[in-house]
Order: C-alpha cells, then sequence, then structure tokens
C-alpha cells in the first residue's frame, strides 16, 4: 500500500519547531472569557503547587486587582520588583524583563500577556517579552481573555460594541504548550460583578451597562471554547505530522491587502478561514502606478495592515502593475489559489454604464474560484477626491513647460501641413503624437490630460474656420472635436500606463538582478571581510542606505564595519544604543530596532545573518523611520541569506582544513608509532642484553669481548640519541614551534662542529673538507645547521661501503652560500630522487630496519633550510655517488662603531 505523500514545507515547520520547543520554557496560559473568571487566581494556584515540588518559581508581574482572595495566594511565593516609569506625569508599574533574566528562575508568572508596554520599553508588547523569557529557557505562566486574540477582535466588536486595542498574534496563543481554560457560567460571573469581586462599584456598574451583559457573556464564552477547540484541533494536526500520519490541505488562501480601514477586518476573516481550512495563507499587495501619490496616512496604514497579515500567519507577496484584478487573477492562477478574500466597497454601480467595480471584474477573471467577498466600507470618494487635488497643486514647473513646448511644436508643424495643403486628419494626427510626447516626457499624468484639451482648443482656434477664434461654422467638426479628445485622452492613458509598467519592470528587473549578482560576487569569495563587504554594498545598490555589519565569532559581536552611501547624512550609527540592540538580536535571533515592535528607538532596522538557528552576524540597515516595502524586504532577506550561506561555507572550509591537518597529524603519529615501536625495541633489547650480560659475564669474558660488548652498547646508544634528537626537531619545525636564533656565523666552524658529532663508523671513510674562499659567513641558527651537516654525513656513511670518499664543499655566490655534501658510493636511483625529502621515506619507501632508518634525517633537512629560507635538492655525483646541496642566507659582518 502506499503511503499518502506528506506536505515537506510542513513537516519541515513541525521538526523545527518540535526542536525548538526543546531548547525553550514552557508556556501555560490560562485562558478566559472575560475579566473575573478566575484566571490569575487559577495561575496562582498553579504556581503555588509548583513550588511545593521544588520548582523555583518567581512573581514577575501581577495585576493589582482589587480582589483580595487572588491577591492573598502571593503570600509566599517571591515577586519581583516592578519597573516604575514616570508618564505623561503618571508613574506606571512594568514588568522588569532585564531583572526576571537576571533572576533565571525555573517558572515565572507574568499577568496580563497582552498588555501594551509604554514607549521606552525593549518590547511594544509584553508577548514579546514572554517570548525573549521562553528563549532564555524559563518557563512562563500567563493570563489572556478571549478578546485579545487577533483574528477574533472583529467577532468580539461585533458582539460587545467595543474595540479592544491590545491584541496578541494568534501564533502567540497556539504556540503555548498548554491552555488551560478557566471558565464559569456567566450567571455565576455577573454575581461576582454585583458583589465588588470583580471591579469596584462604580466600574462594576459601568462594566454591566456596557460589557458585561448575559448575552454579551455567553457569546464570548462560546467563542473562548471554539478558539481552545480550534487549539485541540491545530495540535491533533502537528502530531499527524510528527508521526507522519495522512496529511491532506488543498486550500491555499489569498488575502487582498490595501490601505483600507476596513482592510484588517478582511484579514483577520481570511485568517480564521486558513486555520478552519488548514490551508496556506497568502497576503497579496497589487502595486499601482497611484501607489506613490499616497497619503503619509495611508501607507501608515497599508503598513500595518502588512504587518498584522504576518502577525497572522500570511506570506506577504507584492505584485506590479495598474489593472489590479487581472494581477489578481494571474497571481491566484501562478501560485494556485483555491480562495479569495476581498473587501467589497459599499459605493455601488450607478447605472449599467458605469465602469465595473474591482469586485465585479475579479469575479470576471476568475471563474473558478471561490472568492468571499467581505463588506468594505471605505470613503473612496473623499480619497480618490483628495489625491486629485494633490496631483493639480503638485505638477511640476518644467512639467507644464515641456507641455508648452510640445503643443508648440506641434502647431508649428500643422501650420506647415496646412500651408503644403495637407488635409486637417494629418494636422489632428499631430496633435495625438504630441499628446504622446508629452505623457512620455513628464512626469505628472494630469498634464497629458490637460495637453489633450488643449490641443482640441489649438486645433479649432488655427485650423477650422473661422479662423483664430473658437467659433466653428461647420457642425461636424463637433464629430471631429470629440474623436480627437477620445483619441488623445486614450492616447495619454495607454502612453502613461506603458511608461509607469516599463518604469516598475525595470525596478523589479534591477532588484531581481541585484539577487542573482549577490549570488554570484558571494560565490567568489573566500574570506570573510570580503564577504561582508560585497554582501553591504549589493544592499547599498538595493536600498540607498547605510549599512552596518558585525560579524560574530559565535559567542559575541566582532568590532563594527560601516558601509555608507555616497550622499549619506547619517548620524553615528555605531553608538552603545545601537550596538545594544545589535546585540539583542544577536542573542535573540530575530530582527529588531526602527520600523519594529522590539527597540523601535533605534535609529538602524537589524536583522540577523543566520542559517537556521546559527547566527553569524547581524545586519543594520538606516530606515530613516521608514518601512521597507514587502518586494525589497523579501530581496533583503534573500541577500542576507546567501550571505550567511557563502559565511558557513567559508566556516566550512576551514573546519574541513583544520580537519585534514588534525588528520594529517594523526597520521604522523601513527606513522611515528608504526615506526618507532620496532626500530626503539631492538636497540633497547640489544642494549639491555648486552649491559646484562656485562653484569653477569664480566669476570669471565676477554677484553676483545668486552670491547665488542661496549661497542655495540655504544653504537645503539648513540642511534637511540640520534633518533630522539630528529624525533623532537622535526615534530617542532613541522609545528610551528621553533623560532629561528640567527646569528653571523663562520661556515668552516659550523662544519667542525658537525664533525664532532657525527657515526663513530666515520673512521672508515675519508672526509674530505674544502671552501671557496678562506672567510664564508652566513646569517643562521648554527645549531640547526649543524644537525643539518650532521644527518647528511650520517645519510652518505649509512648507504656508501666502507672506504667511500665524503666531501663536505661551501663556497658563495652572490647573496647564498652554498654547502654541498657528495659521496662517492652507488648514488640514489632517478625514481627515487623526488621522495628522498618525505618523511618516513628510506630509499624503498619502507622503514629498513637492517640499516635502522626511519626515513626522518633527510626531512629534517629540508624543514630546517626551508625554514632558513634556502632550498635543498639532490643531484648525481660523476662518474657515480650522490650530491646534497642546499643554500642558507649569507651574512656580512657587522662593525660596531
Amino acid at each position: 500500500m502506499e503511503l499518502p505523500r506528506q506536505d515537506p514545507d510542513q513537516l519541515l515547520r513541525a521538526i523545527c519547531s518540535d526542536t525548538y520547543t526543546r531548547k525553550s520554557g514552557k508556556l501555560k496560559i490560562f485562558f478566559g472569557y472575560a475579566a473575573g473568571v478566575g484566571k490569575t487566581y487559577a495561575m496562582l494556584q498553579a504556581a503555588h503547587q509548583a513550588k511545593e515540588r521544588g520548582i523555583d518559581v518567581v512573581a514577575g508581574y501581577i495585576e493589582p486587582h482589587a480582589r483580595p482572595q487572588t491577591m492573598a495566594l502571593l503570600d509566599g511565593l517571591e515577586q519581583l520588583p516592578v519597573k516604575k516609569v514616570a508618564y505623561e506625569g503618571m508613574t506606571l508599574r512594568e514588568f522588569d524583563i532585564d531583572a526576571a533574566l537576571k533572576r533565571n528562575p525555573q517558572l515565572i508568572l507574568v499577568d496580563e500577556f497582552a498588555h501594551t508596554n509604554i514607549e521606552s520599553s525593549r518590547h511594544t508588547k509584553r508577548y514579546q517579552d514572554v517570548q525573549e523569557l521562553l528563549n532564555a529557557g524559563i518557563d512562563v505562566y500567563t493570563t489572556v481573555n478571549v478578546q485579545h486574540i487577533e483574528s477574533l477582535n472583529d467577532t468580539v466588536a461585533s458582539i460587545t460594541g467595543i474595540l479592544v486595542r491590545e491584541r496578541i498574534p494568534d501564533s502567540a496563543f497556539d504556540q503555548a504548550d498548554q491552555v488551560e481554560l478557566v471558565d464559569i457560567e456567566p450567571a455565576e460571573l455577573l454575581e461576582r460583578l454585583a458583589s465588588g469581586k470583580v471591579y469596584r462599584k462604580d466600574q462594576a456598574k459601568r462594566a454591566a451597562v456596557n460589557f458585561f451583559t448575559l448575552e454579551n457573556l455567553t457569546a464570548l464564552r462560546e467563542i473562548a471554547l471554539r478558539r481552545c477547540a480550534d487549539r485541540v484541533n491545530l495540535l491533533t494536526e502537528r502530531a499527524r505530522i510528527q508521526s507522519r500520519g495522512d496529511y491532506h490541505t488543498d486550500e491555499h488562501i489569498l488575502v487582498c491587502l490595501s490601505s483600507s480601514p476596513s482592510n484588517a477586518r478582511i484579514i483577520r476573516t481570511a485568517a480564521r478561514m486558513a486555520r478552519a481550512f488548514r490551508g496556506t495563507f497568502t497576503a497579496l499587495y497589487v502595486e499601482t502606478s497611484n501607489t506613490a501619490e499616497m497619503s503619509e496616512e495611508d501607507k501608515k496604514r497599508l503598513q500595518d495592515n502588512k504587518r498584522l497579515a504576518q502577525q497572522l500567519g500570511a506570506t506577504i507577496e507584492t505584485s506590479y502593475g495598474d489593472d489590479v484584478p487581472v494581477q489578481i487573477a494571474e497571481f491566484a492562477r501562478l501560485s494556485g489559489i483555491s480562495k479569495i478574500v476581498i473587501g467589497r466597497s459599499t459605493i455601488a454601480r450607478k447605472n449599467i454604464f458605469s465602469k465595473p467595480t474591482l469586485t465585479e471584474r475579479l469575479i470576471s477573471s476568475v471563474p473558478n474560484l471561490d472568492i468571499h467577498v467581505i463588506p468594505d466600507a471605505n470613503t473612496e470618494n473623499s480619497y480618490q477626491k483628495r489625491k486629485r487635488k494633490v496631483q493639480v497643486d503638485t505638477i511640476p514647473l518644467r512639467d507644464v513647460l515641456k507641455s508648452i513646448v510640445v503643443l508648440l511644436a506641434a502647431t508649428l508643424i500643422g501650420c506647415g501641413f496646412d500651408a503644403l495643403g495637407f488635409t486637417e486628419s494629418n494636422i489632428v494626427a499631430v496633435y495625438i503624437l504630441g499628446v504622446l510626447v508629452t505623457a512620455v516626457i513628464t512626469t505628472n499624468r494630469l498634464c497629458g490630460i490637460l495637453t489633450s484639451v488643449v490641443s482640441v482648443l489649438v486645433f479649432n482656434f488655427f485650423f477650422t474656420t473661422p479662423r483664430l477664434t473658437f467659433h466653428f461654422d461647420d457642425p461636424n467638426y463637433i464629430v471631429t472635436f470629440t474623436i480627437m479628445f477620445i483619441v488623445t485622452l486614450l492616447s495619454e492613458s495607454l502612453a502613461t500606463r506603458l511608461k509607469e509598467n516599463a518604469k516598475q519592470s525595470a525596478h523589479t528587473a534591477y532588484r531581481t538582478k541585484i539577487l542573482f549578482e549577490t549570488n554570484q560576487l558571494l560565490q567568489k569569495e573566500q574570506d570573510e571581510n570580503a564577504v561582508i563587504t560585497a554582501t553591504a554594498g549589493q544592499l547599498m545598490k538595493l536600498l540607498k542606505k547605510d549599512i552596518v555589519v558585525y560579524l560574530s565569532d559565535g559567542k559575541e559581536l566582532d568590532v563594527p564595519n560601516v558601509f555608507r552611501t555616497v550622499n549619506s547624512t547619517q548620524e553615528d550609527l555605531i553608538s552603545e544604543n545601537e550596538k545594544a540592540v545589535a546585540d539583542w538580536v544577536f542573542q535573540n535571533n530575530k530582527h529588531a530596532g526602527a520600523t519594529t515592535d522590539t527597540l523601535s528607538s533605534a535609529k538602524c532596522l537589524y536583522l540577523a545573518i543566520r542559517v537556521n538557528q546559527h547566527v553569524y552576524g547581524v545586519a543594520g540597515i538606516a530606515v530613516n523611520g521608514i518601512p521597507l516595502d514587502s518586494f525589497e524586504n523579501s530581496v533583503l532577506l534573500s541577500i542576507l541569506g546567501e550571505c550567511a550561506l557563502a559565511l558557513e561555507n567559508i566556516k566550512n572550509a576551514k573546519e574541513k582544513e583544520e580537519a585534514a591537518v588534525l588528520a594529517q597529524n594523526e597520521q604522523l603519529r601513527a606513522n611515528l608509532l608504526r615506526a618507532i615501536s620496532h626500530d626503539l625495541r631492538t636497540p633497547l633489547t640489544a642494549i639491555s642484553g648486552s649491559a646484562g650480560n656485562l653484569l653477569a659475564n664480566y669476570k669471565k669474558m676477554d677484553d676483545e669481548l668486552r670491547e665488542q660488548t661496549f661497542t655495540d652498547i655504544y653504537d645503539d646508544s648513540m642511534w637511540l640519541i640520534n633518533l630522539v634528537e630528529n624525533l623532537l626537531a622535526v615534530t617542532r619545525i613541522e609545528g610551528g614551534q621553533v623560532n629561528l636564533t640567527r646569528s653571523i656565523e663562520l661556515m668552516d666552524e659550523v662544519v667542525s662542529e658537525a664533525l664532532k658529532h657525527i657515526n663513530r663508523k666515520s673512521k672508515e671513510h675519508t672526509i674530505r673538507v674544502s671552501s671557496g674562499k678562506d672567510f664564508i659567513l652566513a646569517h643562521i641558527d648554527a645549531k640547526l645547521i649543524v644537525q643539518v651537516i650532521i644527518n647528511l654525513v650520517d645519510n652518505a656513511i649509512k648507504y656508501t661501503p666502507v672506504g667511500s670518499v665524503i666531501e663536505i664543499h661551501t663556497e658563495q655566490k652572490n647573496k647564498w652560500v652554498i654547502v654541498s655534501v657528495a659521496d662517492n658510493g652507488p648514488g640514489i636511483p632517478d625514481e627515487q630522487k623526488p621522495r628522498v625529502f618525505d618523511m618516513f621515506y628510506s630509499g624503498a619507501n619502507k622503514v629498513v630496519d637492517s640499516r635502522r632508518s626511519l626515513g626522518l634525517g633527510l626531512s629534517l633537512c629540508k624543514s630546517i633550510v626551508t625554514a632558513h629560507g634556502g632550498t635543498i635538492f639532490v643531484s648525481d655525483n660523476l662518474p657515480n655517488g650522490t650530491v646534497f646541496t642546499f643554500t642558507l642566507p649569507a651574512g656580512e659582518v657587522e662593525i660596531h662603531e
């Protein structure tokens, strides 16, 4: 049986959520349908039970209710002092999140989950404070009522007639680990209200009239129960995904964004539908040529609506074009939308000849989709009038001058055509062309419209009889004027639309090009600073704003790098306050700063440069308090994601290189152990055997046997000493632990010192020393060079027969001293010469036990000579034998005055 295919995105989110949950604290919400049901009382009771189980419990903030029974439960609980803040002549009590983080209890109580903090607070909302506590691994108990949940705000307002300002995103409620519904009968709650157990008497009277009615409370209770049931369904769905059970959802809900005051209601409705259908939720904004002309109030409202959609779980998308229904329909077709939620203007068509409304055109454009139309009371007429007035008042003077010049040119050409006997239709075509040119070269659309009107009047004045008047004697000119005006107006409209579409397309293409360029640039960079510089350059090209980037060493942020645009006017972007915001983003892996609800007093918008939960740095954008549009934000996040991937690749490459070095070192150690394990045992066994033989049979031995035994002990001991010296030297040099102690040395003395320490068997060979001139000085570490000469001479003694001649020759050429050690032995085959300086190579590419060679001597020689800046190589000694030659830097005699 074939298992049903699961949605990979949903499965990934479930896995990530499960991983995140294991690392963070647990959240329990005490949920009610109205004030006074006993949420805080139940929370304090649960806190005492937790304390009895040995849990470290602290009351972080408890709302000072006028309820003695509730406040009495605070006895026996540790309470954090509240933060008192002066605000508009009052002293307000706020939750002190820094004190809570410093205290770091196992469990903390934070009342009023939906509370709005004062402006100077780190976070705008208390639920964000709670999220930071959870990220720090602290468990939290909190309280909230049903009217504070964002998606239910409109429903509650329609029931009670009261719009609640303090709200929390649905995700903050649904992601809680536990939700305990605190429920009592509405009639019992009214009795508690009347007896003064909820509010004081004066407050209770007002509440009983405005909010606390049996009808309202019953409806709110039903909504709360249903919301809890919805959460249970959501948890069941998550469990099914995590257990890889059957997963089904084909619904993709699309909500259309606008600056309408009632758009928030439409967004909430779409969010409830997406949750009910367990489908994907997308919010689309269609940017038109009129978007730039929106008032600041409308722009702010639009940004608020986008942020609301994000809080409710929507993915924000942007499309470009003046034909809004076509853009929505095309996006729905390409994105697999199943349902569209849109607002309906209360302004109806005046007659059958009126232009169809946006809703009607959208319905006709996507007949196969479900379209849910929500009543949208929008003051469209006043908005259009205000927009037109702004256009009239703000026509640039240069556009007016351009329009006048084009009309003059068209009139002069028309006069020329008239003089040449051309028909009036040709002159009309000239004016149509003039309107098209005006629409293209001016920035304000009203110029094209006015040019259309004026061109008709000018044509009437100059080219209809009677001339030079606005009168005409032929009634047929009415048709001519009408057609001319309509054609010029349509031409202007089409030209303007094409121009705006071209601008939007070019702008979109430019942003997309920057994203593609970023990917190519970052792939080439191999250094972290180069990656940061390239990323900042691309961000400045995209946003035209100053950029601040902080790299991280994994534990804290490094020194900031500031990248400024050409015309930068920004003040200090790396003040202590800005650094503190960047550090908070690094620690919490969340956005903060300007245009956000967290530390919004900062000058920059700070975003984490991250891959999953690992933060490689923080980028700050000097946004000047103006939010980025959704497309800019999407490209920005993509660029930062590319930057994080590039930094991760560099980190992985470094770790791979370090791992390779460690593996090489481990291989070196293994080879050393394999090589010396047998070779050390053999001479040590021989030494101990010979010494034991001497102790047992010393008096019985003749002089010759005793001498031979002593000689064997001496030879084995000297071999061990040389082996240990070479091992220590090669490991120090290969590990970079040797600091050369250089001085000016006479090479004859260095060679003489080396010959004093060579193998005792040198007496069986002839060793000659020669020099190109009497005094040859070298700038060297004498002890190490002595070791080089010893190893080369011992190597020659070891691999040449008895009676061979070994010659050491030194000479100076320019700034280099050349030293050669030649022998007339059997020589080294050509195929072995490239490997003679490799570690552990001993002629036949193996350890030769009979010769007692580990292949370390020549490798050590190469390391020492290379450390001096010289070279070493091997060649043939004609007619037979081998020559080892190495170079050293020459020295000069220092004269001290």
